[in-house]
């Protein structure tokens, strides 16, 4: 699906960081005080929505980043990801201080029972009139695991039981049919029960017997969010997604996910979804300065946040990797394992594990954009034509002023080229993403 004008949504962490280890320490930063105050996040959606973003999306990581030396330590002591706020509860106030805003956020397959979603997530769509989104992740953290005390299924399988678990939710969803809720004051009446199906799903992996517990929102059910990048999830993604968020390094990648996500998804008989790719804007005044506002960030990353959030993520624990030896010279299990993930963040090139950790510690393999209002524009229409991608999902940097200036900076540049909306198009978050 290309889209008529691009597509913004803020990606965002209620956590001390986003997705630059120690962002928290930079001079201005206010997600600190953030973490404590509504307000903070309010105004934040109130700016989103006059720049006129499709929406705000909460990434989140349940449980700690526990793999690198096998220990929490690290990731406690330079706040990544940790302490890590619930973004669903966050999301009601942030409905109540828009009228336009999409609202998203993840939640886990592996956390949560199928109805417990539904019925969570529909609530606030049906209280917004449609504006909310789910990003569906089957969990992958270790973490995450330890802390419900569940065993952790092998990927593939992790797949499996959520294919399970989306047909259920399906079924929730279709559950209330149309004219079901009759409210008939008169007769005390207030629906008709033929109308209202019976879920009766008896599974490998779930079960469930109820009927939909929240009634319909305008959008019908919230927008389907997936990042699957490969093989099994990126079928997942296709069957399952409205939207897929995807990570490249540079334009070849993000064309060769293009044809990927194409290609697979005409495979399967299906549209393709729309790809909003993960990119961080980092905007000065002059091209030199907004390079100088990169070159401070690196030089803020403390290594070892580095790679306990390289180690997170991998699902591999690096601290017994030599930093500065070029991988492919290594003769570790890991690093074989995880070559071509390495490959596609640096480039066919050899690199070393510090090269890959700083990377990641800066914004987890997304690429940078930087320069000038005007140079970042560039890049964004560039590669939005070159890849008929949806849109971007912007990771910040320092908060929350980063997101201002992209707003009262770039976001206006983009109006006048005519290749994103001065205007809301319609009143759900999958009008507005261009779904309807």
């Amino acid at each position: 699906m290309t889209a008529k004008q691009m597509h913004l949504v803020s990606f965002q962490i209620h956590s001390p960081i986003n997705h630059t280890v120690l962002s928290w320490a930079a001079p201005g930063d206010n997600r600190l005080d953030a973490m404590a105050d509504l307000k903070a996040w309010q105004d934040l959606v109130r700016t989103l929505e006059r720049g006129k973003f499709d929406g705000l999306f909460f990434a989140d990581t349940p449980g700690v980043f526990d793999r690198y030396r096998d220990s929490h330590e690290d990731a406690v002591k330079y706040g990544i990801c940790w302490p890590n706020h619930d973004p669903v509860v966050l999301l009601s106030a942030l409905a109540a201080a828009t009228e336009h805003l999409g609202l998203a956020a993840t939640m886990s397959t592996s956390s949560y029972r199928p109805w417990s979603i539904v019925r969570q997530l529909s609530t606030l769509d049906y209280l917004s009139g449609g504006r909310v989104g789910w990003n569906i992740v089957t969990g992958h953290l270790r973490g995450e695991h330890r802390a419900l005390g569940l065993e952790q299924l092998e990927h593939d399988r992790r797949y499996e039981a959520a294919d399970e678990y989306m047909d259920i939710c399906y079924r929730l969803w279709d559950s209330i049919g149309e004219g079901a809720v009759l409210a008939d004051r008169e007769a005390g009446v207030y629906a008709d029960p033929s109308k209202v199906q019976f879920v009766d799903f008896q599974g490998e992996f779930h079960k469930c017997q109820t009927v939909g517990p929240v009634l319909p929102s305008p959008q019908k059910r919230p927008v389907l969010f997936q990042a699957g990048t490969s093989g099994r999830g990126l079928r997942f993604g296709i069957e399952h997604g409205d939207v897929v968020f995807a990570i490249q390094p540079n334009l070849p990648g993000m064309q060769r996910y293009m044809g990927q996500l194409r290609e697979t998804s005409a495979s399967l008989g299906r549209k393709a979804p729309g790809v909003l790719f993960g990119v961080q804007p980092i905007l000065g005044g002059t091209e030199e300065e907004a390079q100088r506002h990169l070159d401070d960030l690196i030089e803020r990353l403390p290594l070892d946040g580095c790679l306990a959030r390289l180690s997170g993520t991998m699902g591999v624990d690096f601290s017994g990797i030599e930093l500065d030896q070029p991988m492919q010279e290594q003769a570790t299990q890991a690093s074989q394992g995880l070559m071509k993930a390495f490959t596609s963040v640096l480039g066919d090139r050899p690199f070393t594990l510090r090269e890959v950790a700083v990377k990641w510690g800066l914004a987890v393999g997304m690429p940078q954009i930087v320069g000038t209002p005007e140079q970042v524009a560039d890049k964004l229409e560039q590669i939005w034509r070159e890849t008929g991608c949806h849109g971007y999902n912007l990771t910040p940097t320092v908060m929350a002023s980063s997101v201002t200036n992209f707003v009262d900076e770039v976001v206006p540049i983009l109006q006048r080229r005519g290749v994103f909306r001065t205007e809301y198009e319609g009143t759900t978050f999958a009008a507005n993403l261009g779904l309807t």
